[in-house]
């Protein structure tokens, strides 16, 4: 069982959520020889070892039997993380950190629609707002990208469409059976899905020590440590917020790749992601102002 907390506590979470999450490009592109499957394979190896980690200092040994209890909802969320993990990280490596983002960007429409459809949860007007102006921001961004996308990294993009098919779909199974079940496991159970599913492609390694060093940081900060704090913030904000603010990520990313690993994004780029800025600013904002009156 999660305690609920308030909403603006839930909020500030997803922000430190979104935040961490958006670190991954510009540490990928500093890797040396790890690519594609291998990176995968290591980063959700991390991240599966520092829930663990956190599950056995919390829990001691009973965290095995609370793996148990996740039921087939927890079982469903963890594959789900595993699907965004392997496709993000894949992705990564075969397209820009901006064009992987504006493929993320697409969680927020899709978390609504379900919302909408499998929990028959009202969607305020302002979010709905939000999103499209999210949506038009992102396209502003996709335009301006897209002329640059060779055939790589088109796959690339496919393949990172798998993103926000899965989050949404996430997004929803932490509503539905958050309250009742402990989805933390299931975040340890998707890093552990992803990194064996993704051995037998990564074998023989090839990464160094700097490499791994890298891929460690990334399981455990930019991984573990974020999931823990969406699934933590869940109970407490409604799927289409859990999707928008998660759009931060999409909007740090390409910053910290252009100001660490020198990957400028498209003037368009930059345009875009001021339209999504203000949409998340307004949508939380006059949610506030709506709970204080």
């Amino acid at each position: 069982m999660q305690n609920t907390m308030s909403h603006r506590k839930a909020v500030m979470l997803m922000i430190c959520a979104a935040t961490l999450w958006s670190i991954a490009g510009v540490f990928t592109r500093h890797l040396e020889v790890a690519r594609d499957f291998e990176v995968t394979f290591w980063r959700s190896f991390f991240a599966a070892v520092f829930i663990a980690g956190v599950m056995v200092r919390q829990y001691k040994w009973a965290f095995i039997p609370r793996l148990k209890l996740l039921g087939k909802i927890g079982f469903l969320s963890g594959c789900m993380w595993a699907t965004m993990y392997s496709c993000f990280m894949i992705a990564l490596t075969m397209t820009t950190v901006a064009n992987t983002s504006i493929m993320e960007s697409l969680t927020p429409l899709f978390t609504a629609l379900l919302a909408w459809l499998v929990l028959s949860q009202r969607i305020p007007a302002r979010t709905w707002w939000a999103i499209a102006a999210a949506c038009i921001g992102m396209g502003w961004m996709f335009v301006g990208s897209i002329s640059e996308v060779d055939e790589r990294g088109m796959i690339g993009m496919l393949i990172a469409f798998g993103i926000p098919l899965a989050a949404s779909a996430n997004v929803i199974i932490l509503k539905k059976g958050g309250h009742a079940v402990d989805l933390v496991p299931a975040v340890f159970l998707g890093g552990t899905i992803s990194a064996l599913m993704m051995l037998p492609f990564a074998w023989p390694f090839q990464a160094s020590l700097h490499d791994i060093g890298i891929l460690a940081i990334l399981g455990f900060f930019q991984l573990g440590l974020p999931c823990m704090l969406m699934v933590r913030a869940s109970n407490s904000l409604t799927a289409p917020e859990i999707a928008l603010l998660s759009l931060l990520e999409v909007l740090l990313a390409p910053i910290w790749a252009w100001l660490g690993a020198g990957e400028v994004p498209a003037t368009a780029s930059i345009y875009g992601g001021i339209v999504v800025l203000v949409a998340l600013v307004f949508n939380e904002l006059t949610a506030m102002r709506g709970k204080d009156a």
